[in-house]
């Protein structure tokens, strides 16, 4: 209970210094993570089941060398293929928009800056680096958790192509 309330607390201050841009930052990349975690279950867990029901629907066929048997075939690799590929696409435009978000974030802390310098002048280093701190902090949310992003869909990407051209080659 007591690290649930620190980590309340860490969100808290998080989202005091980056501003609201930060808030949906930390609910995008926490969507963009539950996605690339699925996904990785998928493969791991789900995507053999669904190699088994292919191969055995393939299996019963008796007939695997016509035009219509080829069909089958590459549709039984589209179904393994658009299972794998599912949120994928997602996945990226998540990692797209992050940084978006934290440019957002480097906006308006620098307009708080100016706003500041506007009522105050350059006297008020406490209301300048508040905004600064605005500015650094949601672009750094957004660049790392689109970084992250960027590696883990690459990843997933590549492994959903090679379990692609395995489940074709099962398929002979």
């Amino acid at each position: 209970m007591h690290e649930l309330q620190n980590l309340l607390e860490l969100l808290y201050k998080l989202q005091e210094r980056g501003g609201p841009v930060i808030l949906v930052i930390m609910l995008l990349s926490f969507a963009m993570w539950i996605l690339i975690f699925e996904r990785y279950w998928y493969l791991y867990v789900d995507h053999p089941k669904k190699v088994r029901e292919v191969v055995d629907h393939w299996m019963e066929r008796s007939d695997h060398t016509s035009w219509y048997a080829h069909r089958v075939r590459d549709g039984l690799i589209s179904e393994v293929k658009n299972s794998l590929c599912h949120f994928l696409s997602t996945i990226r435009t998540l990692t797209a928009i992050l940084p978006l978000l934290g440019l957002l974030g480097t906006v308006t802390g620098m307009i708080t800056t100016f706003d500041v310098i506007t009522v105050f002048g350059t006297g008020n280093a406490r209301g300048l680096a508040s905004g600064i701190s605005t500015a650094l902090i949601t672009t750094t949310a957004g660049l790392v958790t689109s970084l992250a992003g960027l590696y883990f869909s690459s990843n997933l990407e590549h492994m959903a192509e090679l379990e692609i051209h395995r489940t074709a080659d099962k398929l002979v």
